[in-house]
């Protein structure tokens, strides 16, 4: 198999991308270990009383720490929660542990040249992914930039359509669960919570409170924007919502302005941004330029892997 180029992309998404094309092999789980709570035991002896009695006090750790949304934008808030809305009406499935989700999307990463003017990031792939629904059986991945792969069985993944099942249905519990679930570093924990809502909601078939449960609370992490124009990767326009991380780049969420459901994703540039130096253009890359792009087109069940809807 060749090596993927290494081009310039935004702050971790070289991992991302990785996780886009090669890593179904592996199956890396979503979720991240949850640190165990430190227990401290106070103990109180009484003035008078001969006996002492333990208690036992539980102090959460950073990693269970949620902070509330700040001031959240009225129209972050407002578009949120029509898209969760729209995914509440929607009837839930009944889906069989012997199928397969199946999503069809395209997809790029990366700017390939450095140029002083606005660059998109190419070539376009097109991906399509089978999942086994419990992950008892192998799927498959076929992506035109890096072939046919298989998807190893693992019944542990937490990519698998009954694993997502048992994701939070109730908002303050999902926006925990972002928060305690992020991964990476480098970067504020709402942002990391932020992207884990982008991965979770990008290349799966949710259920429909679930989806309800991730928009909401994706309303309520601090620092959440709305973009009111963004394109996918197709070229479609809607409404987004994205998180501004270093002001160097945006990442957002896109939905249909008439339907609602989610469209895609895309990472923005927001100022001229430096990269190697020496080559075009003293190794800048332009503001405006898009370094991710994604547009999901299809989602369903199928009865085998390599089945199409």
């Amino acid at each position: 198999m060749s090596r993927l180029p290494e081009q310039d992309l935004p702050p971790g998404r070289h991992r991302l991308l990785k996780e886009h094309l090669m890593t179904e092999i592996r199956q890396e789980p979503i979720e991240a270990p949850v640190r165990r709570r430190f227990l401290r035991t106070a103990l109180v002896a009484g003035a008078v009383a001969a006996a002492v009695a333990a208690t036992l006090t539980v102090v959460p750790s950073d990693e269970d720490f949620v902070p509330p949304a700040v001031d959240p934008s009225p129209g972050v808030t407002r578009l949120l929660e029509d898209a969760a809305l729209a995914a509440e009406h929607e009837k839930a499935p009944k889906v069989r542990d012997d199928q397969y989700t199946y999503v069809k999307s395209r997809a790029a990463w990366g700017i390939s040249a450095r140029t002083c003017e606005v660059a998109t990031a190419g070539p376009l792939q097109t991906r399509e992914v089978w999942r086994s629904v419990d992950g008892e059986r192998e799927g498959l991945v076929r992506d035109t930039g890096v072939g046919t792969l298989p998807i190893e069985p693992d019944r542990d993944s937490k990519r698998t359509y009954r694993s997502l099942e048992s994701l939070p249905t109730d908002p303050e519990e999902m926006l925990a669960w972002l928060y305690r679930n992020k991964e990476g570093e480098g970067h504020s924990a709402a942002y990391r919570a932020f992207d884990l809502a982008v991965e979770t909601a990008g290349e799966t078939v949710l259920p429909p409170k679930v989806s309800a449960a991730l928009y909401r609370a994706v309303a309520r992490i601090p620092g959440v924007v709305l973009v009111k124009d963004s394109v996918d990767a197709v070229g479609r326009h809607g409404t987004a919502v994205g998180f501004v991380e270093g002001d160097t780049s945006r990442r957002e969420l896109i939905f249909d302005r008439r339907t609602l459901i989610l469209l895609g994703t895309r990472d923005v540039v927001l100022k001229d941004s430096p990269t190697n130096p020496g080559q075009v253009c003293d190794g800048m890359i332009k503001a405006g330029s898009v370094q991710g792009t994604s547009a999901v087109l299809e989602r369903a069940f199928v009865d085998k892997a390599g089945e199409r809807p």
